[in-house]
């Protein structure tokens, strides 16, 4: 009997020695899905900037960034919001395709692009600040806090007073894993929305069809007491893979802003590069 109780009770150690609780399991597969990459900082730092690139890849269900605690932080989501505001004004209506026109009234507008009747796809392109407020205000502050929530997309605090300015200005904040969580869902046809919309925003966000790959996304830009604020998300189709990024930077002193505008990609495509995922 006490052999059998002795083996009784070593049995019992041996399986629960074995054993993994839920939280050590969720630990484990977190650490094993994110990959530190010392290379996009020292893109990051050469640039004169700060900031992180977040890089997931959909096959292998892993990220990539240099500041996983950066990429964390939530911010206005800029002009980046056009990919979403688009989204609603397909599904409420209040745009009917990627081709309805925007009537420009001649009033002055910040760019001199702006000045003129702009297609949607074009006014999305151009990032036509302007034309995408006016749709806002035509979609409305209960229309657009619906889809927001039904969307899921990032803290965004819209009222009456700032339903053309919330992704501007204010409290609204959106991380950079939570921008590839919302473009991870389009992509895979997850999100709510109809298949003739997801059809004409897929079609709308392609900035580069080559031969090696495809690009989809929106650039952002906002400045909130004074400090410039940089997007760059979207996703790139190779061959065989698809993989989706986030960068968000800021100027340090003294940097030239002249080139604020394009240093967003620049550091985006060269992590992408170093990665070998576009030659």
């Amino acid at each position: 009997m006490k052999l059998i109780h002795l083996l009784s009770i070593l049995i019992i150690l041996v399986s629960c020695s074995g054993r993994k609780t839920k939280s050590e399991g969720k630990i484990k597969k977190e650490s094993e899905q994110k990959v530190e990459v010392s290379d996009f900082q020292t893109i990051i730092d050469s640039a004169g900037i700060m900031g992180s690139v977040l890089i997931y890849d959909l096959k292998g269900d892993k990220y990539y960034s240099n500041s996983f605690h950066l990429a964390k932080r939530g911010n206005l989501p800029a002009s980046t919001f056009k990919i979403t505001n688009s989204i609603i004004a397909l599904e409420t209506g209040t745009v009917e395709n990627d081709s309805t026109v925007l009537k420009w009234r001649g009033e002055k507008r910040g760019l001199k692009i702006w000045e003129q009747d702009l297609i949607f796809r074009d006014a999305f392109h151009y990032s036509c600040v302007p034309c995408y407020q006016k749709v806002a205000r035509k979609i409305g502050e209960k229309k657009m806090n619906n889809f927001l929530n039904k969307l899921e997309y990032g803290k965004m605090k819209v009222d009456s007073t700032n339903v053309d300015l919330f992704w501007l200005e204010g409290e609204s904040r959106i991380s950079q894993f939570q921008q590839i969580d919302f473009l991870k869902r389009l992509y895979q046809s997850e999100l709510p929305i109809s298949e003739r919309t997801e059809t004409i925003i897929k079609r709308m966000i392609v900035i580069e069809d080559v031969d090696n790959y495809k690009l989809s996304g929106k650039t952002g830009w906002s400045i909130r007491n004074g400090n410039n604020n940089g997007w760059f998300v979207g996703y790139i189709e190779t061959r065989n893979r698809t993989y989706f990024f986030a960068t968000n930077v800021e100027p340090k002193q003294q940097f030239d802003m002249n080139i604020f505008p394009t240093i967003r990609k620049d550091v985006t495509f060269k992590a992408l590069k170093q990665m070998e995922i576009i030659k």
